[in-house]
């Protein structure tokens, strides 16, 4: 078995789970956001932080998981069960991300997010569409190999002074369509319809939603098949905004089908 690993300051390690490596690089220890940190052999001030991406063998990680699976008193979770019970019996080696990554806009740093919080999530996504992203979607070097579906390319109408299809410094899916409606700094994933005389700004939109006449929506993040009312305003009023729906700290607002309530269910 192999995790992926990234060298870390010791203050900030303590939020992942820690290995501790020998001068091999095989994993001697792995302990999940422990409060005695093991450093990196010759790098006294840095810590190996796992980025939660392992490779197996398969019929290894198949025996694995049964074995896990029956043992009584594990919570069934790679970083607190199945891999410290691997480390004192088995192979396991630490790949540092730094000797592979090659789609980065500095050299120096290799791109890694941590997306557990809506902050986190609605900033990586956001930061994708700036001029120069931290992450180059665009590096053939480094390809992203997953499933695609076919889908239509997007599709921007209507061009009238009071409704004209825009998406300015965005990220447009296939199979949207921008009718009549502005879309700015925000990336939209497949499926997105964005209806007349409705405004999207610094947001993060999932499949399948769709936007309602004279909606304005900023600083969102609304998650997949949602039916956005007509003239719903969100991002504008935090304090109108927490009456309904999610909103962090930072002032991103999350959406979420069951939060539209009715709404969503009338609009069906």
């Amino acid at each position: 078995m192999t995790v992926a690993c990234l060298e870390v300051p010791l203050e900030e390690a303590t939020a992942f789970g820690v290995m501790g490596v020998n001068a091999a690089w095989q994993v001697t220890s792995f302990t999940e956001k422990p409060v005695h940190l093991a450093p990196i052999p010759g790098q006294p001030e840095k810590a190996l932080a796992s980025m939660g991406i392992y490779v197996f063998n398969a019929a290894f990680l198949y025996q694995q998981l049964i074995r896990d699976h029956q043992t009584q008193d594990s919570s069934h979770d790679f970083g607190k069960d199945l891999i410290p019970y691997l480390v004192p019996r088995y192979h396991v080696f630490a790949h540092r991300f730094q000797n592979s990554c090659v789609n980065m806009a500095s050299d120096t740093v290799p791109y890694w997010r941590d997306v557990g919080t809506i902050d986190a999530y609605w900033e990586a996504n956001v930061d994708l569409v700036s001029v120069t992203p931290q992450l180059n979607l665009y590096d053939a070097d480094w390809p992203i190999w997953t499933h695609q579906e076919q889908l239509p390319p997007a599709k921007f109408v209507f061009d009238d002074d009071d409704r004209r299809g825009q998406a300015l410094d965005s990220s447009v899916s296939g199979g949207c369509i921008i009718s009549g409606a502005t879309v700015r700094r925000s990336l939209l994933f497949s499926n997105v319809k964005v209806n007349s005389f409705s405004s999207v700004e610094d947001s993060v939109i999932l499949p399948d939603v769709v936007i309602g006449r004279h909606a304005r929506l900023r600083r969102v993040v609304v998650e997949k098949r949602c039916v956005i009312p007509e003239g719903l305003v969100v991002g504008y009023d935090p304090d109108e905004d927490r009456k309904r729906f999610y909103v962090t700290d930072r002032g991103i607002t999350l959406i979420t089908p069951e939060m539209l309530g009715h709404e969503i269910h009338k609009a069906c």
